[in-house]
C-alpha cells in the first residue's frame, strides 16, 4: 500500500466517459469539448489543482459492433462515438500544466513499436517526463475490423504483446549514457558507438533501426496495464509499473489482490502498484446523492448500455434473456472482466440487465454514492483494506463532477494526511513514487 492514495483521472475522448447518454444532461460540456481543446485543458487544470497523479484516457478504436451484430446503437446514443484520438490531446495538456502526468491507451494490435516509442517518447521528452501508456492488446472486434486486421486468439494476442514489448525496451535502451555530445564547436551531435543498431527478428516483428527519440527524465513512459485473465496478469507483473482493474466489489478487489500477488511470485518478479476502477457520485446529502445516480440510470437506454456491454465481452447480448444471470463465457474479448462479473462473491449473481446498467453506468465500476464524508470514508475504508495504490475514477457530468470532487472530497483526504498537498517531483514516475 502506497504511503497515500493515488488518483487518476479515467476518461474517453469521445461524447462521454463511461456513463451512456451522459452527454445530453443540460450541464455536460463533452460536445462541446470534442471541438474545443481548452475545455480539456481547463479540465486538466482542475485534476491538477486537485493534486491527481494524471489523467488516463482509455480508447475505443473502431466502434462498438457486438450487438445485433450491428453499430447502430453505438451510433445513435454516442456510445464512445464518435471515437477521436486521445493522443492528439496530450501535447496541448502538457503544454496547460506543469506537474499532471498524462496516460493514453494504444494498442499492440493497432501499432507497431517503433510507432508507439516514437509518439510517446516524443511526448515524453516535450513534457519532461510525464507520459504514460496502457498497454492493451485490442479486443474489440469493431477495431479489428477498423484495421483489417484477423482477431488472434485471447492468450495468443499477449504472446504476441510480450514480443512487442521486448522490442520496445532494446529501442528505449539503445541511446546508452553519453551518447549525446551536442558539440557545436566540433560540430558532433552525438557518438555512434553509444547508440545500438537494433536488428530484431522474432515471430511477430521485424526491426532494424536505432531508437528514434532520446529519453526523458523518466527513462521511458509510465507502463499500465489491465490483464486480469490468468494470461493478462502474468503479462501485466511482467511488464507493468501500475496495474489498473476493474472489479465489482471489494470482494473481488481483494481476490484480485492476491491473485496478481501469486502471479509476481510465479513470475520471480516485484508485485505491481495497483489501481482500482472507481466512479464517485456526490450529493450534498445521502438522498440527493442517489437521486443523482438515479438520474443517470433513468437517463440511460438499455440498448446503448448493451451495446457497450457485448462489444467488451465480445458476446452478443440481444440473443439472451436479460434477466438470467451472467454466466461465464469463453470469448476472444476480455475475459478477464467476463469472469469478474459472471463470479461475484458474497451476494447472488448478477443478471444481465443489471450487469449493463453497470456497465452503461461505469464500464463495471463501482460507485461510491453520498456526501463528500461519507465518499472519503469509503476511499479510505477500502484502500486500507485492500492494499490498492489508488484509484482511476471515472467522472459522469463533465467538468461538474471533477469539480466537486477536487473542491469537496479532496480537502477532506488531504484533512485526513491520506492525499497529497503538494506534488512530490516532476515526472509521473516521480508522482507515483516508482
Amino acid at each position: 500500500m502506497a504511503n497515500h492514495i493515488h488518483l487518476v483521472s479515467f476518461l474517453i475522448h469521445s461524447p462521454i466517459n463511461h456513463t451512456v447518454l451522459s452527454w445530453a444532461d443540460p450541464e455536460d460540456n463533452r460536445l462541446e469539448a470534442l471541438g474545443n481543446l481548452k475545455r480539456w485543458q481547463e479540465l486538466a487544470q482542475t485534476l491538477e489543482r486537485g493534486m491527481f497523479d494524471g489523467i488516463f484516457f482509455a480508447d475505443t478504436p473502431g466502434v462498438f459492433d457486438r450487438y445485433r451484430d450491428s453499430h447502430e446503437d453505438a451510433v445513435k446514443y454516442g456510445v464512445c462515438w464518435p471515437s477521436h484520438d486521445p493522443v492528439v490531446l496530450l501535447s496541448a495538456l502538457a503544454a496547460a500544466t506543469k506537474h499532471l502526468g498524462l496516460a493514453t491507451t494504444m494498442s499492440t494490435s493497432a501499432y507497431k513499436p517503433w510507432t508507439i516509442v516514437r509518439q510517446l517518447g516524443t511526448l515524453d521528452y516535450l513534457s519532461g517526463g510525464r507520459i504514460g501508456w496502457n498497454i492493451v492488446t485490442g479486443h474489440l472486434r469493431g477495431e479489428h475490423r477498423a484495421l483489417g486486421l484477423e482477431q488472434m486468439e485471447h492468450d495468443r494476442r499477449y504472446d504476441r504483446a510480450d514480443e512487442f514489448m521486448e522490442v520496445c525496451y532494446k529501442l528505449w535502451n539503445s541511446i546508452r549514457d553519453g551518447a549525446i555530445l551536442a558539440d557545436r564547436q566540433a560540430g558532433i551531435y552525438a557518438d555512434p558507438a553509444k547508440v545500438e543498431m537494433l536488428d530484431h527478428h522474432g515471430d511477430f516483428f521485424d526491426c532494424e533501426t536505432v531508437s528514434p527519440v532520446l529519453s526523458s527524465p523518466q527513462g521511458h513512459p509510465v507502463l499500465f496495464q489491465a490483464g486480469t485473465s490468468g494470461r493478462g496478469q502474468k503479462f501485466a507483473v511482467r511488464h507493468a509499473d501500475v496495474v489498473f482493474s476493474i472489479q465489482p466489489n471489494l470482494a473481488g478487489m481483494k481476490r484480485f489482490m492476491v491473485d496478481l500477488d501469486a502471479a509476481a511470485k510465479a513470475e520471480g518478479v516485484r508485485t505491481p502498484a495497483v489501481n482500482f476502477g472507481l466512479q464517485v457520485i456526490l450529493g450534498g446529502t445521502e438522498e440527493e446523492a442517489q437521486r443523482n445516480l438515479d438520474t443517470l440510470i433513468e437517463r440511460m437506454p438499455m440498448d446503448g448500455a448493451l451495446a457497450r456491454l457485448s462489444g467488451t465481452l465480445g458476446t452478443d447480448f440481444s440473443k439472451f434473456d436479460l434477466d438470467q444471470p451472467l454466466a461465464e463465457m469463453q470469448t476472444e474479448a476480455s475475459q478477464g472482466l467476463m469472469k469478474a462479473f459472471a463470479n461475484i462473491v458474497g451476494d447472488r449473481p448478477l443478471t444481465i440487465r443489471e450487469v449493463a446498467i453497470k456497465w452503461g453506468l461505469a464500464v463495471g465500476k463501482p460507485q461510491f454514492v453520498g456526501t463528500p464524508e461519507q465518499v472519503a470514508d469509503k476511499m479510505e475504508a477500502t484502500w486500507r483494506e485492500t492494499g490498492c495504490y489508488g484509484y482511476n475514477l471515472t467522472p459522469t457530468i463533465m467538468p461538474t463532477s471533477v469539480e466537486n470532487f477536487v473542491d469537496e472530497v479532496v480537502p477532506i483526504l488531504q484533512k485526513r494526511g491520506i492525499y497529497r498537498t503538494e506534488y512530490e517531483g516532476t515526472t509521473l514516475r516521480a508522482n507515483l513514487g516508482l
